[in-house]
């Protein structure tokens, strides 16, 4: 069974860090561009940040830019995502998805089951 599964999430406070990681399984996902997306409650899924295949090029959200990074491990068929100056509005279910290019959006072929970040005030 393909599968792409997320650990890491939980609730911090504002200004805390968290770090998500996402391991491949059933399949090798490390010839894949990976990215983060998020959803929060009552809100459309929304793209976070994407990394190319050899990890040399990366892209944010305008919102998560200078506070997020995202970075992988081929060797481990793994991705990361090191979240810093948390804010409530950072509060969503956080997934990693793969695919053969970066997207910056929501277009990806495989998903992960999520994660939550709950970010207190």
């Amino acid at each position: 069974q393909v599968q792409l599964v997320e650990s890491g999430g939980g609730l911090v406070q504002a200004g805390g860090s968290l770090r998500l990681s996402c391991a491949a399984s059933g399949r090798a996902f490390s010839g894949y561009a990976k990215a983060w997306l998020r959803q929060a409650p009552g809100k459309e899924r929304e793209f976070v940040a994407a990394i190319t295949r050899s990890g040399g090029g990366t892209v944010y959200a305008d919102s998560v830019k200078g506070r997020f990074t995202i970075s992988r491990d081929n060797a481990r068929d793994t991705v990361y995502l090191q979240m810093n100056s948390l804010l409530p509005e950072d509060t969503a279910v956080y997934y990693c998805a793969a695919g053969p290019v970066v997207v910056r959006g929501i277009n990806y072929d495989y998903w992960g089951q999520g994660t939550q970040v709950t970010v207190s005030s």
